[in-house]
Parts: C-alpha cells; sequence; structure tokens
C-alpha cells in the first residue's frame, strides 16, 4: 500500500459572506503525514473535509494523485477517514465493521472478511474480529477505525482528531502505533489536531492555521526554532513573548538589549529598533544579571516550573531536574540562553 500526492491550489470555502477557509496552497508528499494545526475555528477541520468530499470548495482544485477531486463526491474520491467518534456499529462485530466498506462498494463478503482480518492483523488487533466494538477499550476501537479505513486501500488517509477522547498515557500509545504504520505502509496522511505535542510527535511537516489562513508551516523543528510569529511560537509550545531592542544589526546578527541583558541573535530582517524576542521557558536560565521575584513555583518531578515577575512583564522558566529550590517571594536573577530565544519582526507578526 501506498499514497498519492494531495496538491491544493488556492482552495476557498465561504459559508454565504462568511469565509471559512481563505484561497491557500498546500502540497503533501507522497508516503508523508502532514498535520493541520491551529485553535478551535481555526479552518482546520473545514479544510479536511474540503478534501474528503464532505463538503465542496467556493474556489480554487483539490488534485489527488494527479487527479482533479474537486467536484466528485466523497465515494468517488479515493480517500479514507478516521473520525474522532471512532462512528462504529455497535450492532457489528469487528470483523464486519471493517469489511463494512468493502461490501457496500461490491466487494464480495467472502473476500471482504478476508481482506478485512488481514488488516486487523496490520493493526495488531488479530483474533479480534468476533467481538463487539463495546467489548473492546478506547485504543482498540481506534485501531478498528483505522483498520476500517485501511482496508479499502486509500491513496490518502485522513485523521480528525482522532485521539481527542483517550487519556494521556493511551493517546501517547496510540500516536506511536499511528506513526509507526503510516511509515511502514508509505501511506500519505492529512492529519487534523489542536495538540501540539500530538504534531511534534507524529508529522512530517506542521501547517499552522489561523483565521483560515495559513500562519506558517514547516518542519516540527522549524516551526517551533524558527516560528514566523509569535502566535506561532505560542501555539508550538510555550513561549514568552517580551518587547526587546535591537541595537545594532551587523552581517545577519542583532545585538539585542533586554534590560541588562545582551544577547547574539540571528536578525531575521530586523533592524534597529523594538522587536518582539520569543524566549522558550526552558532557555531562562536562574541566577543572572536581570532582576525577578519568584511569584510562583511547581515542582513537576522532571522539572521546576517558575513564574517570575519582571520589568518586562511574568515570564515562565522551566528548569530540568528541579534545579535549586526557590520559594515564592523569592529575588532571583535571571539569564537568557541564545540558543532557546528568537527575534521576530513586528511587519512578520502582523502578516494575516
Amino acid at each position: 500500500m501506498s499514497g498519492g500526492a494531495l496538491t491544493l491550489e488556492g482552495v476557498g470555502k465561504r459559508y454565504g459572506v462568511v469565509r471559512a477557509l481563505k484561497p491557500l496552497d498546500l502540497v503533501v508528499q507522497p508516503g508523508t503525514l502532514v498535520t493541520l494545526l491551529g485553535p478551535s475555528g481555526c479552518g482546520k477541520t473545514t479544510l479536511l473535509r474540503l478534501v474528503a468530499g464532505l463538503e465542496t470548495a467556493t474556489e480554487g482544485r483539490i488534485l489527488l494523485g494527479g487527479q482533479d477531486v474537486t467536484q466528485l463526491a466523497a465515494g468517488e474520491r479515493n480517500v479514507s477517514m478516521v473520525f474522532q467518534s471512532y462512528a462504529l456499529f455497535p450492532h457489528l462485530n469487528v470483523l464486519d465493521n471493517v469489511a463494512y466498506g468493502l461490501v457496500s462498494s461490491g466487494v464480495k463478503r467472502a473476500e471482504a472478511r478476508l481482506r478485512a482480518e488481514a488488516t486487523l492483523g496490520t493493526v495488531g488487533l488479530a483474533g479480534y474480529g468476533a467481538r463487539l466494538p463495546s467489548e473492546l477499550s478506547g485504543g482498540q476501537q481506534q485501531r478498528v477505525a483505522v483498520a476500517r479505513a485501511l482496508v479499502l486501500e486509500p491513496e490518502l488517509l485522513l485523521f480528525d482528531e482522532p485521539l481527542s477522547n483517550l487519556d494521556t498515557r493511551l493517546r501517547r500509545s496510540m500516536r506511536e502505533e499511528i506513526r509507526a504504520l503510516q511509515q511502514r505502509l508509505g501511506l500519505t496522511v492529512l492529519y487534523v489536531t489542536h495538540d501540539q505535542a500530538e504534531a511534534m510527535a507524529i508529522s512530517d511537516r506542521i501547517v499552522v492555521l489561523r483565521d483560515g489562513a495559513i500562519a506558517q508551516a514547516g518542519t516540527p523543528r522549524e516551526l517551533y526554532e524558527q516560528p514566523a510569529s509569535v502566535f506561532v511560537a505560542g501555539f508550538m509550545g510555550e513561549a514568552n513573548a517580551v518587547r526587546a531592542r535591537v541595537l545594532a544589526v551587523a552581517a545577519g546578527q542583532a545585538e539585542v538589549a533586554l534590560g541588562a541583558l545582551r544577547l547574539t541573535l540571528p536578525a531575521r530582517g530586523c533592524g534597529p529598533g523594538e522587536a518582539d524576542l520569543v524566549v522558550r521557558p526552558e532557555a531562562i536560565r536562574l541566577g543572572g544579571a536581570e532582576p525577578a521575584t519568584v511569584t510562583r513555583a511547581t515542582y513537576m518531578g522532571s522539572h521546576a516550573e517558575y513564574v517570575l515577575a519582571t520589568a518586562h512583564g511574568p515570564l515562565l522558566a522551566m528548569l530540568p531536574g528541579g534545579g535549586e529550590p526557590h520559594a515564592a517571594g523569592s529575588a532571583v536573577g535571571f539569564d537568557i540562553d541564545p540558543a532557546g530565544a528568537v527575534l521576530i519582526g513586528q511587519e512578520k507578526e502582523e502578516e494575516r
């Protein structure tokens, strides 16, 4: 089994006067997993439904494997979708749930059941065919939903918030299984989630959506380490955003002042003057030259979290291993590791 390329050319969606999705371009290469990430209402589920054929695009073209499928109904596209609710038939056993799509499309029942049994083996559920969905755990039901989609051998597999109903430990296990399955079978996957950790764990590329438009697209590392805006930085994990001053720029490097601190960072198009500075919590080190007061201290086992009151606003600091404990009300100094800080020009943040 292998997937086909998905290409969106100027695809947009309106509901009357409301624009749910601004015209956008996107390419999902064959055999890759691309995640649509963003807050509620940003357009990610709308985009997924357009690709699935459950909604009709107001403008633009959708191509799958080079074929224009924009006007094709959902059943005419070689696409399968795994829903948040799993949508299993409670009165059918697992094997018949998986075989249902094949039987509905005209495949003989005996052949459909053989293919369904093989696919259950692929997702680690060999021998579970006679059980009812109610006799399975949440994670097992999710794997049945994946098997039901896989058995149709789609060019493109769509996931709509598939792990949101699972507990934290099971969610971690299932995302690893989905990623391993996608890589082993060479599937092309478009995956929707609002969970940043989930997106980073499974994706080849992440597309961050905001207000129906693409805010930034790239690899998980690119989006985390080189966000194009404060919004993207905040959506790709914890981030402190402060206003700093660029003192000078030379050879692409900026000398940045934040109170008593001086940092040398890639300029990223910034010139002298004010700019947004994004600092990851793990890059804040206690014991530096810039004054602060601990307003909250939380021991998290693997690390300690401190909220600091500073002249630049509240800052979140994370110290691996817990570090030296500091009680709320303690006066501390802090410094910033340049590796965890990035400049963002004001003009980039204003792009929408």
